[in-house]
């Protein structure tokens, strides 16, 4: 993500973590962890929901 953005020369959430990182910016920091661990839950959350619909032998 950090290369991509780099070679295009695109700003991205992926640079300004490593800038947060190097400046120590705490609050970016925590921002960026809590953002993709809410998508990455959300996510499995889909995935988890979709199985039903796709399979119905699958029951929780």
């Amino acid at each position: 993500m950090v290369v991509t953005e780099t070679v295009f020369a695109i700003p991205g959430v992926g640079r300004l973590t490593v800038d947060a990182i190097l400046r120590r910016d705490y609050p970016i920091i925590q921002a960026v962890t809590l953002l993709f661990s809410a998508a990455y839950v959300l996510i499995n959350l889909a995935v988890d929901l979709s199985y039903t619909l796709l399979d119905p032998r699958i029951r929780y």
